[in-house]
């Protein structure tokens, strides 16, 4: 009898049971330097932390929050914002930590100016690609036009640190290209995976989004690049909230031709925010938002937010009706979807959900 690429995809991830399925969220957690960006994506999912004035995170919360990552067995951290190169000690801060013995990821738009870059090549050029990767978050320049001023400078970027660099793309409509992408990895040298990100609906914001009828599409277009990803061998990498079912047989067994399992989970992602606030991710930034403070460890706090999770997903299972009772999901191959679209599924729904989930939901829209 003939094995379908999903029964293999099965027989992989099935002794996983879910928990370390999930791991790669949960081996970085993510630190906001700064709320202050330099662009303004259509897509943002980090809009609910960008209004008002720049939050700038100091020195003493970096040390603690170092300190309890070290304590909880933590050796992998990313540093966001905003822009986290907008931070004054952004390189400050990268030096320190891998001084502590951290790998250290940045995600960045890459717009920087010449003496800042010129201070993190003369900084950064000893340390390793394996310890040190800036993942750039690249528009398609005819897609998503940029000032020339802004072009110039991205470029700049991945002449300088290029061979640091992963290149990322937010989805978030259904004729995106990636032909550029390929472009600029051959010409700057850039890590050889494309970390593909989906972009997600944010409840109480207004921005552009993929909708969930319209994933399957999405994931038709990916695959029609297959032959760049095979002729220049660039790994795709999956970001949160794809679900497995939405790929053919032939699709996942593609995805298994490169280096790591394909990703169909959704955190928590855990970010901590300047003021040392936590919450499952950006798009879900004013949901259950949490001090961490009142945690002892990361153990702890992926629990508590594991725990909404699945409070949550005990009424509505995931993104589609054929969630619930889906033996891919409960096996803890998928996850169901983004937790942010299983969320927007109770906003237009009577009140009648447990107290907890209603007062998480409250005032939350989902727009288009």
């Amino acid at each position: 009898m003939a094995v379908t690429a999903i029964q293999l995809c099965l027989a992989v991830l099935l002794p996983l049971r879910g928990k370390a399925l999930f791991a790669r969220n949960d081996t970085m957690p993510n630190i906001l330097l700064t709320t202050l960006c330099n662009r303004s994506c259509p897509y943002c999912f980090a809009g609910n932390e960008m209004p008002g004035p720049a939050n700038l995170i100091s020195r003493e919360n970096l040390i603690y929050i170092a300190d309890f990552l070290l304590a909880s067995g933590q050796r992998h951290i990313s540093l966001l914002g905003g822009e986290p190169t907008l931070h004054p000690e952004c390189l400050d801060f990268i030096l320190y930590l891998l001084d502590r013995g951290f790998n250290v990821t940045v995600f960045t738009n890459g717009i920087l100016g010449q003496c800042d870059l010129d201070e993190f090549k003369r900084h950064l050029a000893g340390v390793s690609v394996e310890r040190l990767d800036f993942v750039c978050n690249l528009n398609n320049p005819i897609q998503t036009p940029a000032s020339a001023q802004e072009s110039e400078k991205v470029h700049t970027f991945l002449e300088t640190m290029g061979p640091w660099t992963t290149p990322g793309f937010n989805i978030y409509r259904l004729d995106f290209s990636l032909d550029f992408l390929f472009d600029y990895i051959g010409r700057y040298g850039m890590k050889r995976r494309l970390r593909l990100g989906i972009a997600h609906p944010v409840p109480g914001s207004r921005t552009d989004f993929i909708q969930t009828g319209e994933i399957r599409e999405v994931v038709s277009r990916l695959y029609s690049y297959r032959r760049f990803f095979d002729r220049f061998r660039v790994s795709p990498g999956l970001d949160c909230g794809f679900p497995i079912c939405k790929f053919s047989d032939e699709e996942l067994g593609w995805l298994h031709r490169f280096p790591g399992n394909p990703f169909f989970g959704c955190g928590p992602a855990i970010d901590i925010s300047p003021d040392m606030s936590v919450y499952h991710c950006f798009p879900l930034s004013k949901y259950h938002r949490k001090s961490l403070f009142e945690f002892d460890s990361m153990a702890r706090l992926r629990e508590h937010f594991r725990t909404i999770r699945s409070a949550i997903q005990a009424e509505i299972a995931g993104i589609y009706d054929e969630c619930d009772g889906c033996q891919r999901r409960e096996d803890g191959v998928c996850s169901g979807g983004g937790l942010c679209r299983i969320v927007g599924r109770f906003v237009d729904e009577a009140p009648i959900r447990l107290a907890e989930i209603e007062d998480g939901i409250s005032g939350y829209r989902i727009s288009g």
